[in-house]
């Protein structure tokens, strides 16, 4: 069956179908225009721990979300589909963050000679594996993207998307990421390990082609990660969420806001949303959980108004995704935001 005989076929207004694709869509990865990568990846998280299985469950929790979205009513039109989750990958993951947790251990709380020799070794192996994740993470993103497809990426933690933006680069050159987090995620190789989920931007920021990142919604940062703002300069433009509440009880509206965000970006711009950019009653569950944050209305209008500018997006990562053990808050909030990402992607 054809894709356009499928979208005929097709009832939005029905039940998801639990066999079908993700938000009970019927295409498959190779019909969608739009395909989202699951990195089912948490090794060196650093507070709490589960956000491997956020693939999996906004997947199963996307099945009630609402099909007709005002902002982009002929979405699901466009086909969108996650390839299949990689097994080996979240296996690896389990099992590198066994090792992870005791080098986590050792630098908190001290060892003998022979657990420091076993935590170097452990040390050097996630750093290895990690970067075969990043290679892996950018041979599959530039798979689909030589396929003419939208890409997104969802993990995981934040270090999952590196990969990625090398696969960007090296197809688009120079373009600009708006980041959405309660943190910087600047640390240099934080508690040792090269491609820490705290270390993403900054290894991004190693990429020529990153001519520009604008970080939204910080409520945390360490006095190293001034020091990289200090020698980016224009490079790097850091909204904190504090100066956004500050300025909007001081009459500036959140449009004004947008705008001036947006100033910032160039032409072709890459969307990296942790969720714990939201205010945490979004995300309860999330690993490193911070007071404040943006509103979903909030974070949803400053995307949407930044594909109104006329930018291209060129691809989006939504990570840090965590499901409660009992309930699926979390993933419910991370299906609905994958949904708007997905439109906001896709806007011609």
């Amino acid at each position: 069956m054809s894709k356009a005989t499928k979208i005929r076929a097709f009832d939005p207004n029905s039940p998801g179908d639990a066999n079908a694709q993700i938000y009970g869509l019927p295409f498959t990865p190779d019909e969608a225009d739009i395909v989202l990568v699951p990195v089912p990846w948490e090794v060196t998280t650093s507070y709490g721990g589960g956000t491997s299985r956020g693939p999996g469950a906004i997947f199963d929790a996307s099945f009630q979300v609402d099909l007709f979205h005002p902002d982009f009513p002929e979405l699901w039109k466009r086909g969108i589909a996650m390839d299949k989750e990689p097994t080996a990958l979240r296996q690896q993951s389990d099992a590198l963050r066994k090792r992870a947790e005791r080098v986590i251990d050792l630098l908190s709380q001290g060892g003998s000679a022979k657990e420091k020799a076993r935590a170097a070794k452990d040390l050097k192996l996630i750093n290895a594996e990690c970067a075969t994740m990043n290679d892996w993470v950018e041979a599959r993103t530039g798979h689909w993207l030589d396929r003419g497809k939208l890409v997104g990426l969802v993990g995981g933690d934040h270090s999952t998307p590196l990969g990625f933006f090398r696969a960007l680069a090296e197809r688009n050159g120079e373009f600009g990421i708006l980041h959405i987090d309660a943190h910087l995620d600047l640390r240099a190789g934080y508690e040792g390990f090269t491609y820490s989920h705290a270390s993403i931007m900054y290894n991004a920021l190693q990429l020529k082609e990153v001519v520009t990142l604008t970080q939204v919604g910080i409520r945390d940062l360490c006095s190293a990660e001034n020091e990289v703002i200090l020698r980016e300069g224009k490079r790097l433009n850091v909204v904190r969420n504090a100066d956004i509440r500050r300025q909007q009880y001081e009459g500036i509206t959140w449009r004004e806001q947008c705008d001036v965000i947006i100033g910032t970006l160039p032409d072709k711009v890459h969307i990296s949303f942790d969720i714990d950019g939201l205010d945490p009653s979004l995300c309860p569950n999330t690993g490193t959980p911070v007071p404040g944050g943006l509103a979903f209305e909030e974070a949803t209008y400053l995307l949407s108004r930044l594909a109104a500018s006329g930018r291209r997006i060129i691809g989006f990562d939504l990570v840090e995704v965590t499901p409660g053990r009992n309930d699926e808050w979390d993933a419910n909030v991370g299906a609905r935001l994958l949904w708007h990402l997905c439109g906001v992607m896709a806007n011609p």
